[in-house]
C-alpha cells in the first residue's frame, strides 16, 4: 500500500477529455494524457484491501462484479504511486495481454466494486491501467515473443478480441498459430465496431504488427465455413479453436423494418471505420448520415457509438429510443447493493457531444417503436413511436404497458438499430453439427471450452453470447490453456 491514508487525503480524478465542440470535427481519440504525477496520486487513492473486490470477476444479479481478467490491480496502482513502471506493466500483463484495449473500450467493472466506491469515489483504476500500457510502449518494453517452437499446428478462427487472445498466448508458449479472419482486417469488432474515436485503428495495428514479429500468421478475406471448410482445417491441424463472436444482430420486428435508410448499427459503424480506414473494401455511400435526421434505435454503448458517428457526419438532427426507462441518478443500495456493477445513469461521450450541439440529451427513455414510415420511393421518412410504462403481469412478469395518446411521429432520413445481438451466426456450427445451448450460443463449458468434436475449442461471444471485451479476452486466454494441455499434457499458461 503506497500511502496509508491515501483514501482519505485524495480525491478521484480521470483523464480530461477534448472538449466537444472541438472532437466531433475530427475522429481522433477524445482522451487527453494524464500528468505522472496526478496519476501517482491516484494509485495512493488505493486501499490495497484485504479482499481486493476489484479483481474478483464474479457473477452477481446477473452482471460481473469486478475484474473478469482478475488483475492484480492494488499490486499496480502501489508500483505506480512508487514510479516503478516497468514492474507495473509486468504485474499488469501477467494477466492481461492487451491492456491497450481495455484501457480504452472497457467500462472497468473492476471501479464497480472498487472498496473505495462503497464510500466515496473509486479508484481510477481504467486511467491508470491505460496509462501504464502506453508508457510501457514508449518505453520499448512490449517486445515480440520468443518462444521455443512445440511444432504443433493451431487455428484460430476469427480475429476479434477473443481469437486475437487465443493466438497471443498459443504463440507465446511455441506453437504455430494460424488466425483465419473473413474481413479485410484483423480486430473484429475492435476494428470495425467500435468507432475510431474510442479507439483509433493504429492501435490496433500495432499489437498486430508485434504479433506477427512474433510469428503469428494471419490470412483475411477468406470465411472458414464457406471459402475453405471447418473439417480441412481440423484435419490439416492439431488444435482449432472457434472465435467467430455473435453476429446475429436483434432484428426491429415492425411494419417498415426493410425500407431503404433502415439498418444495423454495426452496418453503419463498419462502413464509417472502412470509409475513415480507406480500405479497398466497397461502402455505402447511403449509410453516411450526413444532413440527415438520424434515429438511433437503443440505448446501449453502440447506441451512444452510433450517436459520436452520426455527429461526426454531420447529421441534422440525431435522437436516441430506449424502451426502459431512465437509470436512477445513484445507485440503489437496496436493489443494487455494492460491490454489484453500479446501474446508474451516466452521460457518455455521444451524449455529451449531442448535447454540446443540441442543447438536449438525444435520449428518450420509456418509449417503443411501433412501425417505421417510407416515401413512395421505399425510403425511410417517419419513425412512429409510443410511450410506455413497467407494470407486472399476472405471471410477475414485468412487462411494457403503451401509454393512451402518447403516439408521436419522428422525422427521418437514417434509422439504426442498436439492439444487440442474438448469438453467433449459423454456418460453421450447421457444417459440424455442434450443440448448442438455450441461447443458441455454442455448447462448449466454460473451464474446459471444448465442443464434442476432436480437436476443436470455442471461446468468446460465440459460446458464451454478446458480452464485454475482457470477457473475449479472459475467454481466449482460457481457451488457449486448455488447447495447450490437450497438447501438451499440461500448461503454463494462467
Amino acid at each position: 500500500m503506497g500511502k496509508a491514508t491515501g483514501f482519505l487525503e485524495y480525491k478521484r480524478t480521470e483523464h480530461k477529455k477534448r472538449s466537444p465542440k472541438d472532437r466531433i470535427k475530427d475522429w481522433n481519440e477524445i482522451k487527453l494524457p494524464m500528468d505522472i504525477e496526478e496519476l501517482k496520486i491516484q494509485g495512493a487513492r488505493c486501499m490495497n484491501c484485504g479482499v481486493p473486490f476489484c479483481q474478483g470477476g464474479v457473477i452477481l444479479n446477473g452482471m460481473v462484479a469486478g475484474c473478469p481478467m482478475h488483475n492484480l490491480i492494488p499490486e499496480w496502482n502501489d508500483l505506480v504511486y512508487n514510479s516503478q513502471w516497468e514492474l507495473a506493466y509486468k504485474i499488469l500483463t501477467r494477466t492481461n495481454p492487451f491492456p491497450e484495449f481495455t484501457g480504452r473500450v472497457c467500462p472497468a467493472p473492476c471501479e464497480g466494486s472498487c472498496t473505495e466506491g462503497h464510500i466515496s469515489d473509486p479508484v481510477a483504476i481504467h486511467d491508470i491501467e491505460y496509462e501504464i500500457i502506453e508508457k510501457a510502449f514508449e518505453e520499448g518494453w512490449v517486445k515480440k515473443s520468443n518462444a521455443k517452437g512445440t511444432g504443433k499446428k493451431v487455428v484460430v478462427v476469427g480475429a476479434g478480441p477473443a481469437g486475437l487472445s487465443a493466438a497471443y498466448y498459443l504463440n507465446a508458449v511455441g506453437h504455430d498459430v494460424t488466425v483465419y479472419e473473413r474481413d479485410d482486417k484483423p480486430g473484429g469488432l475492435l476494428m470495425y465496431g467500435i468507432p475510431n474515436m474510442k479507439l483509433d485503428k493504429k492501435i490496433v495495428d500495432r499489437r498486430i504488427e508485434l504479433m506477427k514479429q512474433s510469428g503469428v500468421k494471419f490470412i483475411f478475406n477468406v470465411e472458414v465455413g464457406t471459402d475453405i471448410t471447418t473439417h480441412e482445417l481440423i484435419d490439416r491441424n492439431d488444435a482449432v479453436i472457434l472465435c467467430c463472436g455473435a453476429k446475429k444482430a436483434r432484428e426491429l420486428e415492425v411494419e417498415g423494418k426493410d425500407l431503404k435508410g433502415v439498418y444495423q448499427a454495426i452496418e453503419f459503424l463498419t462502413n464509417s471505420t472502412k470509409n475513415l480506414q480507406k480500405t479497398n473494401k466497397e461502402t455505402n455511400s447511403q449509410l453516411d448520415a450526413k444532413g440527415k435526421n438520424v434515429i438511433v434505435i437503443g440505448g446501449g454503448d453502440t447506441g451512444t457509438d452510433c450517436v459520436g458517428t452520426s455527429i461526426r457526419q454531420g447529421c441534422k438532427s440525431v435522437f436516441q429510443f430506449e424502451i426502459m426507462p431512465e437509470p436512477a441518478r445513484e445507485r440503489n443500495d437496496e436493489t443494487n447493493p455494492w460491490p454489484e456493477w453500479p446501474k446508474k445513469l451516466k452521460v457518455d461521450y455521444g451524449q455529451e457531444e449531442a448535447i454540446s450541439l443540441y442543447k438536449k440529451d438525444p435520449r428518450n427513455y420509456n418509449i417503443a417503436t411501433k412501425k417505421l414510415v417510407g416515401n413512395e420511393k421505399g425510403e425511410i421518412k417517419e419513425v412512429h413511436t409510443v410511450d410506455v410504462r413497467w407494470e407486472k403481469d399476472e405471471l410477475g412478469r414485468v412487462i411494457p404497458i403503451e401509454i393512451p395518446n402518447s403516439e408521436k411521429i419522428w422525422k427521418a432520413d437514417l434509422v439504426t438499430i442498436a439492439m444487440g445481438f442474438l448469438g453467433p451466426e449459423d454456418t460453421i456450427i450447421d457444417e459440424l453439427k455442434l450443440k448448442r445451448d438455450l441461447r443458441s450460443n455454442l455448447k462448449a463449458e466454460f473451464g474446459i471450452f471444448k465442443t464434442e468434436v476432436n480437436k476443436l475449442f470455442a471461446a468468446g461471444d460465440m459460446r458464451r453470447g454478446q458480452s464485454l471485451v475482457v470477457w473475449a479476452i479472459q475467454e481466449g486466454k482460457l481457451a488457449a490453456r486448455e488447447a495447450d494441455k490437450f497438447l501438451m499434457g499440461k500448461s503454463v499458461i494462467k
